[in-house]
């Protein structure tokens, strides 16, 4: 059986926050919009590469948590639009990008990923942010 790897590109740019039934969650260190991460957990074989790949069961699994990520988004940014995505062709192991986006957000309305402009979270922001997303996700976070 294969060890799950998390890609180093997405570890680097990203904090991890916890498990979820199927995915890590994942919260993008890029303070200008809320951004998070799921990355399906795969050990058979430890990289997939496509939402494709999953037989139908993960892919329900992972729609749920989807879903929960972006109710949670919808909570915290009740006058956003969600960019939901699977792009990966940067970073080609499965991960889905959950974004909450606003008409004053920096690259509004062109896309996040790619964008060179970025801002570093206050340590402040940072862990009161963290902390609000495991308290809200508290029930689903392993």
């Amino acid at each position: 059986m294969h060890e799950f790897k998390l890609d180093p590109t997405l570890a680097n740019d990203c904090i991890l926050i916890g498990e979820l039934d199927i995915s890590l969650l994942l919260l993008n260190k890029n303070a200008l919009v809320p951004w998070l991460i799921l990355v399906p957990k795969y050990t058979h074989p430890s990289y997939v590469t496509e939402f494709t790949d999953l037989n139908e069961t993960e892919q329900a699994r992972v729609l749920s948590e989807i879903n929960l990520v972006s109710m949670f988004l919808k909570k915290q940014h009740p006058a956003c639009k969600l960019n939901i995505a699977t792009i990966g062709n940067v970073v080609s192991q499965c991960h889905i990008h959950v974004v909450a986006r606003h008409e004053q957000d920096f690259c509004w309305p062109d896309v996040v990923w790619g964008q060179s402009q970025r801002e570093d979270y206050s340590d402040e922001t940072l862990e009161v942010l963290i902390q609000t997303i495991k308290t809200d996700l508290q029930t689903h976070l392993k």
